[in-house]
């Protein structure tokens, strides 16, 4: 609509003349944006973008709806007619407009209000799994037709479905998914990472633009796969997109740059096309550039506008791994093939690059945080972990004000707007992931700071559920409380598998009623659609399964280094782990009260496993340990 029609001199001259035109970028409003497409879907049954809002001085809104032309086509109304007509309206029948604006805010209100105290059962569990179950693509993966998003969350779900319950429908709906993402054009087979979402069912053709969100939960997926898989592929693509984060999406101050567009010189996917003739040129080897194409299914006929997407989707499966089995995409024993990919990537750099959005998000770069972090933990990696850990600290140089208030977004030097819901859970969960990784409790205790200040700011009190945007904050039309889970976990969703894993961690019962809250505000909403709330249903596994604590006890980090390496081998998603060393053992006492009894026996480092704070007998054997937690985690 930018260039069809508001730099159109007709467009303007009405809008100019007859409105206060106002654009809000979405990314740095999400406040707004979310608020309004609310607003949208309530008034038109859908929503989407770009979204169109025509409201009163007062901001109460009596028109909304998405694309406009110019002129009317595709069955649209045109804006050359529409606004006129809506001009028409505000002069002659402003109480009409008025009357709108006042029912839609009355409604969004009400369903503000909505909450319910229905204790959780696995039931609904059950029924998301059954869901997901009928939406599955047996062939590509993924669920439901094109387009596809990759929508991590319902994979993570599924992942931990598997190990609660051992349905073996549920894994195999990721790895297919995971593995099929990976071999089409969504992936970027010559620079790494993953674009927004695929235009077709088979994952080949995507919108080419890559979002700093979806790497990080898909990064997540790749990881929790592996755990449980030890599928190589998944180790390689890990490392791989963490390889593309470092090298594109870096900032020199540590920070992680918001997406990069599909577009370059202003055509979608310019940048990522190749044709034969041009891998011929990169390689100077005609039967070497020949094996290539076959490889990544570039061919004279194209599979995009000009020219071909390079994918695997007609490779052989066991010809997708580029590096031997065991090699990492960093060390040197690279195969032919691998040696051509960095050549043509070498050449794909000299073009014109999409353009980035350097805008740095708190809540994008903390699930980015939390993404490395794992990822160090998994695969060993402190380099990821390093990275983690610049991004904190260029959060807490940058987004933080003197008085402690969390910042959302930074760019060219500035730091700008009250953080929302989002920021403030995301990077709890971000210090708790750094927690998992380090063994160091002050990650802990930044995760309980960050929630707590969520509840100052953000908390319904008189409902429960966390609103969107914060107490201080600019005053709206209503505070949005979201929980449906659209292309990234919903602050709600979040806030409450936080909740549930502080729970799980201290036994406090400040964070065992603050998530009972959350289920009596959204539970009865997500019985009626339960596929669409995977992460909040995370959080009811952890409600409704059991759950373990394990206490490691050690005179010191060294010593207990052993045992929380076995730990990191297995996949643990009921389970919370605890250093306690003599260093800490106070600091640990005193959020976790069942660890003060909790020593190491006979000098030597002890593993206390506990299933609901009843612990078992203490273990000095690692072997023994390693049994116990293989055999007793689920």
């Amino acid at each position: 609509m930018e260039h069809e029609s508001f730099e159109d001199e007709k467009v303007a001259k009405i809008l100019n003349e007859q409105f206060v035109s106002i654009k809000v970028d979405r990314e740095e409003r999400p406040d707004i944006d979310q608020i309004y497409m609310g607003v949208c879907q309530a008034m038109t049954g859908q929503g989407g973008w770009p979204l169109t809002i025509v409201m009163t001085p007062e901001k109460g809104p009596f028109f909304a709806g998405t694309y406009f032309p110019k002129d009317r086509k595709y069955g649209r109304a045109g804006l050359l007619d529409l606004l006129p007509r809506i001009s028409e309206i505000w002069n002659h029948e402003r109480s009409k407009a008025k009357e709108i604006a006042a029912n839609i805010e009355s409604d969004l209100n009400r369903v503000q209000s909505q909450h319910s105290h229905v204790d959780p059962e696995k039931g609904v569990l059950e029924k998301a799994y059954e869901d997901y179950k009928q939406k599955f693509d047996e062939r590509f993966g993924g669920f439901g037709q094109a387009p596809k998003f990759p929508s991590p969350h319902n994979l993570l779900f599924l992942l931990r479905h598997y190990e609660l319950t051992q349905e073996s429908k549920a894994l195999h709906m990721v790895t297919t998914t995971l593995k099929s993402m990976y071999a089409g054009g969504i992936w970027d087979h010559i620079g790494f990472g993953f674009a927004r979402y695929s235009t077709d069912d088979q994952w080949l053709v995507p919108h080419f633009e890559k979002m700093l969100y979806d790497n990080a939960m898909l990064a997540h997926a790749y990881l929790e796969a592996y755990q449980i898989t030890g599928e190589p592929l998944f180790r390689q693509v890990c490392r791989q997109l963490f390889e593309y984060i470092e090298r594109e999406m870096t900032s020199d101050e540590g920070g992680f740059y918001s997406a990069q567009d599909a577009d370059s010189e202003g055509v979608e996917g310019k940048f990522y096309v190749f044709s034969p003739s041009e891998i011929e040129g990169i390689i100077g080897n005609r039967s070497q550039a020949d094996k290539f194409c076959s490889h990544f299914n570039i061919t004279m006929q194209g599979n995009f506008e000009e020219g071909s997407i390079p994918n695997l989707l007609h490779t052989e499966r066991s010809e997708w791994m580029l590096t031997p089995e065991g090699k990492g995409a960093g060390e040197t024993s690279y195969s032919q093939m691998e040696m051509e990919r960095e050549k043509v990537f070498a050449y794909r750099n000299q073009r014109v690059h999409p353009h980035k959005d350097d805008k740095i998000l708190t809540s994008w770069n903390a699930l980015m945080i939390g993404a490395l972090a794992k990822g160090a933990r998994i695969l060993g990696e402190d380099h990821w972990l390093q990275l983690a850990m610049d991004a904190l600290h260029f959060i807490y140089a940058k987004l933080v004000r003197e008085d402690g208030r969390l910042l959302a977004r930074y760019r060219d030097g500035e730091a700008k707007h009250l953080a929302y819901l989002d920021d403030y859970v995301f990077l709890a969960a971000s210090e708790l992931e750094l927690h998992d990784t380090t063994h160091d409790f002050s990650h802990a205790q930044q995760a309980m700071h960050w929630m707590r200040e969520a509840k100052r700011l953000f908390y319904d009190e008189e409902h429960g559920g966390f609103f969107f945007y914060g107490s201080d904050g600019e005053v709206l039309l209503t505070r949005p409380k979201e929980i449906y889970d659209g292309a990234l976990p919903s602050g709600n969703s979040m806030a409450y598998y936080v909740l549930e894993k502080l729970s799980l961690m201290t036994g406090n019962e400040e964070w065992t009623e603050l998530a009972k809250t959350q289920i009596h505000a959204f539970y009865k909403q997500v019985q009626e659609y339960p596929s669409g709330y995977a992460q909040f249903l995370m959080g009811l596994q952890l409600h409704v399964y059991p759950t373990q604590e394990i206490v490691i006890a050690a005179s010191s980090y060294e010593e207990a280094k052993p045992f929380l390496s076995l730990v990191d081998k297995v996949y643990l998603p009921q389970s919370v782990t605890i250093l306690r060393t003599e260093k800490n053992r106070d600091l640990v006492a005193e959020a976790c009260p069942y660890t003060a009894d909790q020593t190491p026996k006979d000098n030597r480092t002890t593993a206390y496993f506990c299933e609901s704070f009843a612990c078992q007998q203490p273990m000095v054997d690692e072997q023994e340990f390693l049994a116990w937690i293989t055999n007793r985690h689920i």
